[in-house]
């Protein structure tokens, strides 16, 4: 089976194997004597990691099976397990030796039995109905007349030629189609981008967004039309924007997709019923709609043009309305003449007593009155108290000038004495005073020393006096050096 690491033991018959050639004759076993096989069993826990690969359990009443699909596989799954499910899952069978484990790797997986798939789509339907998927009030209406309609179904069946022959029949409207797969692995992704495509589209674009969306697919058995039960094609169709009209298979046929749709159509060419009105049936209800208007318009017109000749007749001749202005104008005309010469005689008797008082004494004693009012009005716009206003507030704001210079100048003495008085504190606290009272510092390097038994533990000294500072060592004595009192610092000035 394998090669020997070492010879035998003296002694032993059993030859020694290494951890790797166990796992690989075990691996070698299982590929070999089962090769590609089928199994049927019930889907437990399910994990998708997160570099896509799929592990699942497949169970009995007594043993499970762990299988694994790898992401590249995912994709030609015609169904994703789900925990529950009972299923027939195809695969190779192969063993793991950094884990002691086998499993099956699964590139295929189908359901057991048309009882199962009920029994999934049942799940899924309640699923949905809870979350308010279902709810009527989600459903928009239809556009009575769209302009562009959009058609997801396969390009090559009977489908799309019943459909564009239905709306070529009842109202020749643009039809954009989004082929797709409708049967198989490939089914359910493609319907789901179908209907996301259409709702990104812009209005009125290059390739404009339509108006009203079908989903159309021929009859088939449950398992032909499991592309539309996928959950993602429910959620899609239910987030579309733009309304949409299932028609998925026969009458009798019911997927997921017709539950969330706007509108379920029984076939194709019903949902093109659906989407447009015939066209003929619109331009005779047009023709008669306009005979109605043209008669309610007539009529309309002959009603007031009889109201009209009865409040004629009620009305006087045209030639009697004139007769008592006329007569009115004689009157005045006649009355004028002498209306005129009494104006004139009124007005000149008033200019005559009006000239008669106007005398030159009357004139001058009006004008004198009009001079004393003016110079009245003069003497009390006197520029006067404006002045006097002027002069108070001057002197008041040169002692209050003379008040702000004399404090700020006290406040300026006071804090150049507490000044001094700090620096002399300075110069008291110092320990500088201390060393011209004749004392001196001791230090040993950067350390200042205070005791016998610190100053027995150096060899080498600094001692600092008033007038300077002195080193002494072991070899060569003291030796003195000056060292000159450092100036005063200069503390500057606030001001």
């Amino acid at each position: 089976m394998s090669d020997l690491l070492d010879d035998p033991v003296p002694g032993q018959n059993t030859p020694e194997y290494s951890v790797s050639d166990i796992s690989g004759e075990v691996k070698r076993t299982l590929e070999g004597t089962f090769g590609r096989i089928r199994v049927r069993g019930e889907v437990g826990r399910v994990f998708k990691a997160r570099s896509g690969h799929l592990y699942y359990d497949i169970k009995d009443d007594r043993n499970v099976l762990a299988c694994t699909t790898w992401k590249g596989q995912i994709s030609g799954l015609s169904v994703v397990p789900e925990e529950g499910l009972e299923v027939v899952v195809t695969g190779r069978l192969t063993a793991f030796g950094a884990q002691s484990k086998y499993n099956l790797n699964v590139d295929e997986v189908a359901v057991a039995g048309q009882g199962a798939l009920m029994a999934l789509l049942e799940k899924r339907k309640k699923q949905l109905e809870s979350e308010g998927l279902f709810a009527p009030e989600r459903k928009k209406p239809l556009p009575y007349l769209p302009q562009i309609i959009g058609v997801i179904t396969s390009p090559s069946g009977a489908v799309i030629r019943d459909i564009l022959h239905r709306l070529r029949d009842r109202f020749p409207r643009k039809v954009l189609i989004w082929p797709v797969a409708v049967q198989g692995a490939n089914c359910a992704p493609e319907v789901t981008r179908a209907i996301e495509g259409f709702n990104q589209l812009t209005p009125g674009g290059a390739l404009p967004r339509p108006d009203l969306i079908i989903v159309a697919r021929g009859g088939g058995s449950i398992e032909d039309l499991w592309g539309f039960n996928e959950e993602n094609v429910a959620r899609a169709a239910a987030a579309s924007a733009i309304p949409l009209i299932s028609a998925v298979g026969h009458e009798t046929d019911t997927t997921l997709i017709d539950y969330v749709s706007d509108r379920r159509a029984p076939t194709p060419t019903a949902a093109a019923e659906l989407a447009v009105p015939v066209r003929m049936e619109l331009l005779a209800w047009t023709r008669e709609q306009g005979a109605r208007l043209s008669r309610a318009a007539t009529d309309a017109v002959q009603r007031r043009s009889q109201r009209l000749r009865d409040l004629a007749r009620a009305l006087p001749r045209p030639e009697t309305l004139l007769d008592s202005p006329r007569q009115r104008l004689d009157q005045a005309a006649e009355r004028l003449p002498n209306a005129l010469i009494r104006g004139v005689q009124t007005r000149r008797v008033k200019l005559l007593d009006s000239a008669a008082h106007l005398r030159p004494s009357t004139l001058r004693n009006l004008v004198a009155t009009r001079r004393d009012r003016w110079h009245n009005l003069s003497s009390r716009l006197s520029l006067r108290p404006i002045q006097r206003e002027l002069t108070t507030r001057r002197d008041t704001l040169n002692r209050l000038t003379e008040r702000l210079n004399t404090a700020q100048i006290t406040r300026l003495d006071r804090l150049h004495q507490q000044l001094d008085a700090t620096d002399r504190l300075r110069e008291t606290l110092s320990y500088k005073a201390t060393l011209e009272r004749g004392y001196a510092v001791i230090r040993a390097g950067d350390h200042v020393l205070t005791r016998k038994a610190q100053a027995e533990k150096h060899t080498t000294f600094e001692i600092e006096f008033a007038d300077g500072t002195l080193n002494t060592g072991q070899g060569g004595g003291a030796k003195p050096k000056r060292t000159p009192k450092p100036p005063a610092p200069d503390q500057g000035s606030l001001f």
